[in-house]
């Protein structure tokens, strides 16, 4: 075993021990390279990607381009890093999924924001959710994908999943690419027709999410879906 075999399984050690408690940010990026990168001394790259994108969170949610500046990450390095992200959107997703939605706003913020909040693209979707406010089996749908700012949706579609999967509740949200949560004035008009519409065949309209990768705007609690 090498110095750099060496410095590596003692860095995977400390990690088994005591998780990322006490960890730098270059070393939690160094620990991420050693698995992505074999057989060198990653921790010059972990710095120099920490001087340029200031965090593990930036460094993770970089497009491939900006990461490929970097001399010394290639594809396979930036597959790695992209599947750890992925890894830990879907864990996410999974262990909201299995509590109710709305036991708190915060939790069904997190659930959207590990679902939808980093996506570059405006996508439009539907929890559909049983009388404890518990998701149903395949309870999430994605209703509509498109360029951002150019989704259209209609109620009729959203009725028609809801009557299929037996929901009592439903929480749409959506994303905003832009970053700006604020709603358009589309957004406001199409919660209330479905709203208008779910009440007519017994069914709640819960929230109207926006979801950002680092704010949010709900319908509910800003009293616009009383």
């Amino acid at each position: 075993m090498d110095a750099h075999d060496g410095h590596r399984q003692r860095l995977r050690e400390r990690f088994l021990k005591t998780g990322l408690n006490g960890f730098a940010e270059y070393e939690i990026v160094e620990l991420l390279l050693t698995l992505c990168v074999p057989r060198m001394d990653v921790k010059p790259l972990a710095k120099e990607l920490i001087q340029k994108f200031g965090t593990v969170k930036n460094i993770i949610e970089q497009n491939p381009e900006r990461l490929l500046e970097i001399k010394g990450l290639g594809n396979h390095s930036i597959t790695c890093i992209k599947i750890i992200k992925a890894l830990s959107d879907y864990y996410l997703f999974q262990k909201s999924s299995e509590l109710p939605i709305l036991r708190d706003n915060a939790t069904l913020i997190k659930f959207w924001r590990a679902k939808i909040g980093f996506l570059r693209t405006e996508v439009f979707e539907v929890a559909f959710l049983n009388s404890a406010y518990q998701l149903l089996p395949n309870g999430v749908e994605r209703i509509e994908e498109g360029i951002a700012h150019q989704t259209h949706i209609y109620p009729q579609k959203i009725l028609k999943s809801a009557i299929a999967h037996n929901a009592i509740n439903l929480v749409i949200a959506h994303n905003h690419p832009s970053g700006n949560p604020q709603p358009s004035s589309n957004d406001i008009t199409l919660t209330h027709a479905l709203k208008t519409a779910c009440s007519i065949l017994g069914i709640r309209l819960v929230d109207h999410v926006i979801i950002t990768h680092d704010s949010y705007y709900s319908f509910r609690k800003s009293g616009l879906l009383a």
